[in-house]
């Protein structure tokens, strides 16, 4: 039974793991080997709880008890006694590899270990672990907190009682769970990392500019966000690390990345989180760069 929760990361996918997992009465540890990003997460946690209750009526007492569950490091020692931990580090395979090594010297036996990779082979990331057995994928969608699904991947060696398990912890916090096969990229990425792409592709190409594209699928799809802007939301670093995850394991010339979309994270243009993307954040109302 999960107590306890580990969280590997504080960016914008770790943090929204531990304020879910808190706010759902969970102790949670929050781990990076950036103290400012532990900071920094904490004060995005406290006002994405003080969102929650303006938004939802619920008790104004919910914030404090959920902050006082909340411990942070920079030391992997500290998540020694989690029943189960959530590595959710940059998308990237050798980071998160190093990362299920170091796991290996502070978990206890009992322990799970969920990856929220969005793409990668949870088999393949699992012989990195000391506990293959014991290792699932967790795939939560950003933002944590607003967003209702989480996938669930069996990798080769996981065993019933993980899966169902890390199900009831899903569930536990509130999400809904998918269960997907161990299949590059998984359901929910599998299917719009390539229309992301296909879009950047249609500006690349001049069919449309990126006011046209976005607006299109917006009005014409009933999408919330127009492709562009979703992957500005993303972040293109993690778009074109999907994509060449699906180019690369499913060896088909249909994910290729748009050239556009390399070019964009070489210039470091990544999104909102760097001010500029497909669109430039530096004034109140986005302004397309292209």
């Amino acid at each position: 039974m999960t107590k306890k929760v580990g969280v590997i990361g504080a960016g914008q996918m770790g943090h929204g793991v531990a304020h879910v997992s808190a706010a759902h009465g969970y102790q949670v540890v929050l781990v990076d080997i950036d103290q400012a990003a532990l900071d920094k997460a904490q004060e995005l946690i406290r006002s994405g709880l003080e969102r929650q209750v303006a938004k939802h009526g619920e008790d104004p007492d919910m914030v404090e008890a959920a902050m006082a569950r909340i411990s942070a490091s920079t030391d992997y020692a500290a998540i020694s006694e989690c029943d189960l931990v959530v590595e959710s580090a940059t998308e990237n395979e050798d980071l998160k590899r190093k990362i299920f090594v170091e796991l290996a010297n502070h978990l206890k036996p009992e322990a799970w270990i969920g990856t929220n990779t969005s793409s990668i082979s949870i088999t393949r990331l699992a012989t990195a672990s000391d506990r293959p057995d014991r290792f699932i994928g967790l795939h939560f969608m950003n933002p944590v907190p607003a967003m209702k699904l989480v996938e669930v991947i069996r990798g080769l060696q996981t065993s019933e009682d993980t899966y169902n398990q890390c199900c009831e912890f899903a569930e536990i916090l509130g999400k809904t769970v998918a269960s997907a096969e161990d299949f590059p990229a998984f359901i929910v990425n599998r299917i719009l990392l390539p229309m992301i792409n296909e879009a950047v592709y249609t500006l690349y190409e001049g069919v449309g500019s990126v006011t046209g594209i976005d607006t299109s699928l917006k009005l014409g799809a009933n999408h919330p966000l127009g492709p562009l802007e979703l992957a500005d939301f993303i972040g293109l670093d993690t778009c074109l690390a999907i994509m060449q995850v699906l180019y690369n394991d499913l060896s088909d010339s249909k994910y290729r990345p748009c050239p556009l979309l390399v070019k964009y994270v070489e210039a470091g243009w990544l999104g909102r989180k760097t001010g500029r993307g497909f669109y430039d954040y530096s004034t109140d109302t986005p302004v397309p760069t292209r």
